[in-house]
């Protein structure tokens, strides 16, 4: 960490090429004496980066930025403050820091929030910052966060962990016996330490791999922003057996779409197939990746028009956690009837049907765009049809 970077000037010179071009500044020569264009340059850049994602900082002056690798893998805010939500009591431990972004948002529940950062420049950087930002019941500690744990003669109410999902031999890896630190390998120490446990996994883990490979899960939280799933949190109660729960949530600018169900209850869930009615519902990201294909149509009196389409139909409009469309004409795809709809411009959703979007776009000539949305997809008795639609506005 280079503390010359945090000179007024230097600040003012990052902030007033925040919009220039990165590679004509890297390769002018050096502005300030004991600091590189290329440091320089990795101040802007991550700072550019935070603009959206992690505002708070952005904002903040005399902010010590990583490298923007450190930035992309870090929860944005809007994350952060969710998990925040999870958690309560007097002690967090946060085994694997980071840019201190979920650390931050959990010191404001907890009483003592303790940041494990095995990279002592990453540490550094984090500490540096909360204390500017203001919190100052953060403690930095600059090693391995289990290290921390086999030393610690303390009990915590909560442990958090991100385990990294790359290492060397594998690169990107969604497995948690993949990950560092390896979770379920430590998990008898982290229940020797804590009674709850927060997971963040990648959003490509598959949900009951997760759970096989935990111990005493108690909820599961499918998080998406804008539709986007971005990341899976398992919430361990040590001694759990209950049901678990499953808890999507949509964050919008203006709103959250919430929709919970009982994973043993989507086993069990009995409900209706049939062809399309007057309304079609297409559930968001977050309760297609929690699996609740049942559940969601129960829970909103709909029919699914097969069981692998995971689209739903009913003849009355209803609030629902997706989106909405008023179905105008349902036709069997053939080309012929393509040709009837004399459709050249459609937004084009594909749901268990054989072409994909591209190829439907290529062999039809529609372009993408307008007012109109069609749906290519199956029926329960597997035939293929097209639904053409309308979007029912919020």
């Amino acid at each position: 960490m280079n503390e010359l970077i945090l000179n007024t000037g230097v600040q003012d010179f990052i902030n007033k090429k925040l919009s220039s071009d990165i590679m004509t500044v890297l390769l002018s020569k050096p502005v300030f004496e004991g600091i590189s264009q290329k440091e320089l340059t990795e101040q802007i850049e991550a700072k550019k980066k935070c603009k959206d994602k992690l505002p708070t900082w952005f904002i903040s002056s005399n902010i010590y930025y990583p490298n923007k690798l450190n930035i992309e893998q870090t929860s944005s805010e809007i994350t952060a403050a969710y998990k925040a939500e999870i958690v309560s009591g007097k002690s967090l431990v946060d085994l694997t820091g980071g840019f201190g972004v979920d650390s931050y948002f959990f010191s404001k529940k907890i009483d003592q929030v303790f940041h494990c950062e095995i990279n002592q420049e990453l540490s550094g950087i984090a500490n540096h910052n909360f204390k500017v930002l203001g919190q100052e019941n953060i403690q930095c500690s600059s090693e391995d966060g289990v290290e921390f744990l086999k030393k610690s003669t303390d009990s915590f109410d909560w442990i958090y962990v991100d385990p990294s999902r790359r290492n060397d031999k594998k690169g990107k890896v969604f497995l948690l016996e993949d990950c560092l630190p390896n979770l379920p390998e430590h998990l008898p120490l982290l229940f020797k330490k804590t009674q709850h446990i927060l997971v963040k996994t990648s959003p490509l883990l598959d949900i009951k791999m997760g759970i096989t490979a935990l111990n005493f899960v108690k909820e599961v939280h499918v998080v998406a922003i804008q539709n986007e799933v971005k990341e899976l949190l398992f919430v361990l109660e040590k001694e759990y057996m209950g049901s678990i729960q499953i808890k999507t949530i949509n964050l919008l600018p203006e709103q959250r779409d919430i929709f919970n169900f009982e994973l043993e209850e989507e086993q069990d869930a009995q409900i209706h197939f049939g062809e399309p009615l007057s309304y079609l519902y297409e559930p968001n990201t977050a309760i297609l990746k929690s699996g609740g294909f049942k559940s969601v149509a129960k829970a909103h009196g709909l029919v699914k028009l097969h069981p692998h389409s995971h689209l739903y139909t009913a003849d009355n409009i209803i609030d629902f956690p997706g989106r909405r469309f008023e179905i105008h004409q349902v036709l069997p795809y053939s080309k012929k009837s393509l040709k009837t709809l004399a459709v050249s411009k459609a937004n084009i959703t594909t749901r268990n049907f054989p072409l994909s979007v591209a190829e439907i776009r290529k062999k039809h000539n529609i372009k993408d765009g307008g007012n109109r949305y069609l749906f290519f997809t199956k029926t329960i008795d597997d035939a293929l049809l097209v639904l053409d639609c309308e979007k029912v506005m919020d």
